[in-house]
């Protein structure tokens, strides 16, 4: 580029010309009129049900994060002793415990950052974790307790999830 052109450039950017003012633009893309997200202060003293929820689903985030590390804890072979390696389990475990080391931390990331496919992440981990307890429970024994605590999760985050989006403004 040539001096005596970055000198006029310079000098047009110094007066103003060539510049736009951002609020006499108009919008020429539909995401050109969204507002960024603001939490009101009024809200915030008392806690608002979103916010209820984010808190929620850090926490689930914590223990997706948990049990996948669990998960490839199993497939590494950590803390397992010579009888209870991977390979000596059936290909279905092997395949569930793979299956959930992966989609768990996936799932983990996603909630953390509140993202919506964290959440569908999330509720496909936790929907087949109870499909498998209830209906092939050769492969992790067929708990009661872990089917009653995925069904209580997953009807928490509902109704977070519902309340949460009846308290927005439209």
């Amino acid at each position: 580029m040539p001096i005596g052109r970055s000198v006029i450039s310079l000098q047009s950017a110094r007066n103003g010309i060539g510049m736009i003012d951002p609020s006499q633009r108009r919008p020429s893309r539909p995401s050109d009129t969204l507002e960024p997200v603001r939490v009101s202060k009024a809200r915030n003293a008392a806690g608002s049900w979103t916010e209820y929820l984010v808190i929620f689903l850090r926490i689930m985030a914590v223990l997706s994060l948990a049990t996948g590390l669990y998960h490839w804890a199993q497939v590494c072979g950590i803390g397992a002793g010579p009888d209870t390696s991977f390979q000596m389990h059936t290909v279905a475990w092997q395949a569930a415990t793979v299956f959930f080391a992966v989609i768990d931390l996936v799932a983990a990331v996603g909630l953390w950052l509140a993202a919506a496919w964290g959440a569908v992440v999330w509720l496909a981990s936790i929907v087949s974790l109870a499909v498998i307890e209830v209906f092939f429970p050769q492969i992790y024994g067929g708990s009661v307790i872990v089917v009653c605590v995925a069904v209580a999760l997953l009807g928490i985050y509902l109704w977070l999830a519902i309340v949460s989006a009846r308290e927005r403004p439209r």
